[in-house]
This record gives structure tokens, C-alpha cells and sequence, in this order.
């Protein structure tokens, strides 16, 4: 029996980049959600372009239907895209371990990600693998600093960032993530600043080739896990808009809110984000992320490594989709014996990374200093 991947979301903003780098490599895909249709639509369009032929569909409603459909469609791994976890459980996760089926995610809720180890006993016992966060951050970000933390006998600071091109598919569920902390204050970590707040904290980055955007604070996993797993002694995380309009209009939201106006982000994302696209016009389809650490070498000399990633031609999005891609080509080999419930962290090398983005419009530069 073949060995199936059950992706959850499977024709979203991520999912259908998923689908679409798993079936180039041949892989057996269930690609479902809660709109058959979509489903179907990619699925004959996928078997065209990737020659692909492996690929079934599915109705399936993580709030209704997700048990039955698991009995149903017994995968060997389910890839859930459906955000935003900000706002969810761990039922998905959950019912994959009662069944064996290994699962992986692509949550950026900070408390979703850092506990998804609350599920390791069982995870363990049923001797599946459980990731959460299997996305840029923590994916990438933490290649990276794997990469690199030979070079530091300690990490003293690391500020980074993403910043996607205007007219990149952003979704919805990366809509309704920022808008939930927006103003708000963030738990305490490990920061530049002593109290921070989201989309507040303004600065502009530079980046080869795409020039200088605007950043602000963003709420992620990372704040809490790199750390704990490198040491880092202060950190800072960003996003940026390529829009000014776009990103100062939500930085007066995000004053509006910390000053205690009684609004509901949330309730509007989705007029929001088709605002938003009214912006793209005087936009780029190209995006990137930094990286800065900063540290002392091993003759204690301080050093500093900038790191970045420039996509263009809307080639971005395929970025936050390597990690599930890399773990599930990885399980499918039995290349990973792992078991248990962990964030990804250092789970994927820099190297396996790349090699996923090779053919895309994608670049990586590097300053030491």
C-alpha cells in the first residue's frame, strides 16, 4: 500500500505549494479541505504539469469530520496548513498520534508551537513524529543559526525579519494571525527593548536589492525557543510591509489598540486583506529575510553575520513551505527515526533548505563583519 500524504488546507496559499513540490517528487497525495472543488481544481492541474498521477481529493472539515476522514483515508502523514493556530486546539494532532499517522504543521502561534511538547509522552508511545512550526520561523531561522554557531563562542543579540513583496498571495490565516496581537503586549522574552508590542517598535532594514523596508514587531515561536536552544541573549523579530501606506496604517492601528480602543481586527481580516491588494499596483512580487547576530568569536573578538534570502517573481511563498516538504520526503525514506512531539527546530539543515529553492528565482547573500 502506498505511503500517503494527507495535506490539510492542501489547495491554500501554502498547501498548494506544498502539493505541488510533492507531487514533482512523486509522492502519493490526498490533497483535501473544506471546498472539494478547490481540492479537484488543483489536483487535475497538478497532474498535468507535474505528470503527476498519484493524487487523490477530499472533503474534509478538521471541525466536523476529521476522525472519520482519518479512518477513511489512512494516511501515513497529515500536513496541517490550517490556520490560524493562534486560535486553535491540538485535535488535529491529536487524532493523528491515536492513529500512528505522523503529523506535522505549519503553525507560527507562539504558544501553539512552544507546547505542542505537552503531546511528546503520547507522541512517543504511539512512535509517530509530531512538528509544529515547520515553517520559516522556527524552520529557517534556526538552520541558519545552526549553521553558523560554530563561528560564536556566543550569540549576544540576533534581529531579524521577513518582509514579503506587495504583490506576493498573502492568506488569510497570516492576516488573521497579525491582527491578533496588533498592538498588543507581547509575553516577555529575551528582547532588545523591555516591553514590546506588536507591529510596534519601528525601524528600516536594508536589503540587497530590494532596498530599505520598514519593520515591526511580530509575535512568534522564535522568541522563546532560540534561546532556549542557542543561548541567543536578546532577540528581536519583525515584519514588514513593502507598502509604507500599508505598513504605517497598521502601525496606527496598533496605537489605536494599545491605548485601549475597544476594536476587533480580527472580525474584519478578511476586508482587510482584499483592501490590501488595492496597494499592489505600486508594489514588487519580491520579498526577503534577515537575519543579524551578533556575538563574540572563540578569541572573544565581537563578530557579526548578516544574513539574507531575496525572492522575486512571487517565488517567496515557497520559502515557509521547505520544512514540511523536507520531513515528509525524509519520513517517506525512513530517513528520520525519530519520534515524540517537538517544535522544528535545527530539523532541517541550511543546506537541505536551499536545495528545495534551487530552482526558484531565490538568492542567498552573506556579510561578515
Amino acid at each position: 500500500m502506498a505511503r500517503k500524504t494527507l495535506i490539510l488546507g492542501g489547495y491554500g496559499n501554502f498547501g498548494k505549494r506544498i502539493s505541488e513540490q510533492l507531487a514533482r517528487a512523486n509522492v502519493p497525495l490526498i490533497i483535501a479541505g473544506r471546498n472539494l472543488g478547490k481540492a479537484k481544481g488543483l489536483a487535475a492541474e497538478l497532474k498535468m504539469t507535474c505528470s503527476a498521477s498519484l493524487i487523490e481529493t477530499a472533503l474534509v472539515d478538521v471541525q466536523t469530520n476529521l476522525n472519520e476522514s482519518l479512518e477513511k483515508l489512512k494516511p501515513f502523514i497529515v500536513i496541517n496548513t490550517c490556520g490560524p493556530f493562534q486560535l486553535m486546539d491540538y485535535r488535529v494532532a491529536e487524532a493523528c498520534i491515536k492513529r500512528c499517522i505522523h503529523y506535522i504543521d505549519l503553525a507560527d502561534g507562539r504558544t501553539f508551537v512552544n507546547d505542542i511538547v505537552k503531546l511528546d509522552k503520547d507522541a512517543r508511545d504511539n512512535e509517530c513524529l509530531v512538528v509544529s512550526g515547520a515553517s520559516s520561523v522556527p524552520g529557517l531561522s534556526s538552520a541558519v543559526l545552526e549553521y553558523y554557531k560554530s563561528q560564536f563562542s556566543s550569540i549576544k543579540s540576533l534581529k531579524y525579519g521577513i518582509t514579503p513583496g506587495q504583490k506576493s498571495e498573502r492568506g488569510l490565516a497570516t492576516t488573521q494571525s497579525i491582527l491578533s496581537y496588533l498592538g498588543k503586549s507581547l509575553y516577555k522574552f529575551a528582547s532588545i527593548g523591555k516591553n514590546q508590542y506588536g507591529w510596534q517598535s519601528l525601524y528600516k532594514q536594508r536589503y540587497p536589492i530590494l532596498g530599505k523596508r520598514w519593520m515591526a514587531n511580530c509575535d512568534i515561536p522564535d522568541l522563546d525557543l532560540l534561546p532556549k536552544y542557542y543561548g541567543v541573549e536578546s532577540i528581536s523579530f519583525s515584519a514588514g510591509m513593502e507598502s509604507k501606506c500599508l505598513h504605517m496604517g497598521m502601525w496606527l492601528a496598533s496605537w489605536l489598540v494599545r491605548l485601549g480602543l475597544p476594536l476587533n481586527l480580527q472580525k474584519h481580516s478578511k476586508q482587510l486583506l482584499k483592501f490590501s491588494h488595492y496597494f499592489d499596483k505600486f508594489g514588487s512580487a519580491d520579498g526577503g529575510m534577515h537575519m543579524i547576530i551578533k556575538g563574540l568569536d572563540h578569541n572573544t573578538q565581537i563578530k557579526t553575520i548578516r544574513w539574507f534570502i531575496i525572492a522575486k517573481d512571487n517565488h517567496g511563498p515557497y520559502i515557509p513551505t521547505v520544512p514540511a516538504v523536507v520531513l515528509t520526503k525524509r519520513l517517506l525514506n525512513d530517513g528520520i527515526n525519530e519520534t515524540g512531539a517537538t517544535p522544528c527546530v535545527s530539523l532541517v539543515s541550511l543546506e537541505e533548505y536551499l536545495n528545495e529553492l534551487q530552482n526558484l528565482n531565490i538568492t542567498v547573500y552573506e556579510e561578515l563583519s
